[in-house]
């Protein structure tokens, strides 16, 4: 009997556990948000760089660029700029994290009765919030500038959900930089030399096949190509590869590759935490 008690217990207090960590968690997205909603520049700044690559791309580049299968390069551009996207969103993200580490906020909330968690699910479902918000505004000024999807609302909202994913998996990148740095302005720094080489040798611009040999091959096993290739599918977009076996399995890449960078990124990220200020 008091065995069967033992454990009924433990299952309660573990289902209380759980309970605590996602209401706090949810009570740290709340405040990650309210920091978005006070600081809107941030959202603006983060927003100009696509909006422009989509008009000097689309509108003052796109006549010269050559798309497989002579598609509009608009319809063929706005894909890569989603994913895009989403990689440079790493920037507001580890400098958020860094700036509370930096700050003392992170030992604060260390020493109050909150779930070791809260912090880190608190930060990743505030990016993915804001994520969301800035798709919505992009596939707006994609609908503007032409770009639109063409096999039905089902898979171009399976294309964004993989979308998403890869913001899901470079926001673990972006907390464990910052842990590690523990510098805002160092964090933002780094992002671009990051970023930019993730996404000049891939398909967001130009498709692979296009390139010379060996960067082309680079360029199709990158993992923001995949998600690139796998949203060119499924909205029924032109460009989508030379028949290679990545190209082939662009859905299957776009879900493999933020996984396992999310089984890495993410459970450093939290060993990182678990040793600040040790």
């Amino acid at each position: 009997m008091s065995s069967n008690l033992t454990s009924g217990s433990d299952a309660a207090s573990r289902v209380s556990r759980v309970s605590r960590a996602v209401s706090d968690g949810w009570t740290m997205t709340g405040r990650n948000m309210a920091h978005v909603i006070r600081a809107p520049e941030q959202i603006v700044l983060y927003f100009t760089l696509p909006i422009v690559f989509v008009l000097v791309f689309g509108y003052i580049f796109g006549n010269a660029m050559a798309v497989p299968g002579d598609g509009a390069y608009r319809e063929f551009l706005l894909p890569g700029v989603f994913a895009m996207t989403m990689l440079y969103g790493m920037g507001a993200t580890g400098t958020a994290v860094a700036t509370d580490v930096a700050r003392g906020v992170v030992d604060r909330f260390r020493t109050m009765p909150v779930a070791r968690s809260a912090l880190l699910t608190g930060r990743s479902t505030a990016d993915l919030l804001r994520a969301l918000l800035e798709m919505a505004v992009l596939v707006g000024c994609g609908l503007l500038v032409g770009w639109q999807w063409h096999r039905g609302i089902g898979y171009a909202l399976l294309a964004l959900a993989l979308v998403l994913m890869l913001r899901v998996a470079v926001t673990w990148v972006a907390i464990w930089l910052a842990l590690v740095v523990r510098n805002a302005d160092t964090v933002s720094l780094l992002v671009f030399p990051l970023a930019f080489p993730l996404t000049a040798v891939s398909s967001v611009f130009v498709a692979p096949e296009l390139m010379p040999g060996p960067v082309g091959t680079v360029a199709e096993w990158n993992p923001l190509s995949a998600t690139v290739a796998a949203s060119r599918e499924l909205f029924g977009n032109p460009g989508l590869g030379s028949g290679s076996w990545v190209t082939e399995n662009a859905v299957l890449m776009a879900v493999v590759w933020p996984v396992l960078i999310t089984a890495v990124f993410a459970p450093l990220a939290v060993r990182r935490y678990q040793r600040l200020g040790n």
